[in-house]
């Protein structure tokens, strides 16, 4: 189970880095390989530009600040990270829900951005204020929540050439579905996580009940 663990903090952190460093591109001032959807978006300047490089730096740390050896060998460093993390993302998120406004794929992806951005601009802000309060296990809770939020950035890109390939449907179709797609499901997979004690009792229960009853 470790070894598992261990491999897909591994996988996590190596697209969460891929996807950074792809995205920081935006920020330069006449940035490549920006698809007409983006360019087409009435907020995206300087919104863009503001949305995606805070993002992208919210990637970079976010996996590290899992590490148990980084936070008990260098818990300094770990509250360092973590204030960019919250900076990044507290950032991010408004730009990121103006630019849902700004999006002319509709009114289905103007929700689904637009709640991914109010819903990781609270989060985020909560599992900081646990912090000072120090309430630091349910702060590393709402981390989770955060991150597997932050972590959209990741899977909308992933399931981007899905929807024309594999299912027949035009990228703005399948766009408008993958802007619920890319984090409704990291979500409930965050919860599923925190939760798994919780749920394996309730599903256990049952089968205990059966056995204790014995053979009738």
């Amino acid at each position: 189970m470790v070894r598992v663990s261990k491999s897909l903090w591994f996988l996590a952190a190596f697209l969460s880095l891929g996807v950074a460093l792809f995205s920081y591109r935006v920020v330069l001032p006449n940035p490549p390989v920006v698809g007409p959807d983006v360019l087409a978006n009435l907020m995206r300047r300087p919104w863009l530009a503001i949305h995606a490089g805070l993002a992208a730096t919210a990637l970079l740390i976010g996996p590290f600040q899992f590490l148990p050896s980084l936070r008990a060998r260098a818990p300094r460093l770990h509250r360092t990270l973590g204030k960019i993390y919250v900076a990044a993302c507290l950032g991010s998120a408004p730009a990121g829900l103006l630019l849902a406004v700004g999006t002319d794929a509709g009114t289905m992806a103007q929700w689904g951005f637009g709640t991914l951005a109010v819903l990781w601009f609270s989060v985020t802000a909560r599992a900081f204020w646990l912090a000072t309060q120090g309430r630091i296990a349910e702060h590393r809770r709402w981390m989770v929540r955060s991150f597997a939020m932050t972590f959209a950035a990741v899977t909308l890109r992933l399931y981007l050439p899905i929807p024309p390939i594999f299912l027949h449907m035009s990228f703005l179709e399948g766009y408008r579905w993958i802007s619920w797609l890319a984090w409704a499901p990291n979500l409930a997979a965050a919860e599923i996580y925190l939760n798994w004690r919780t749920l394996r009792g309730q599903f256990n229960r049952p089968a205990d009940r059966m056995l204790s009853a014995g053979p009738q």
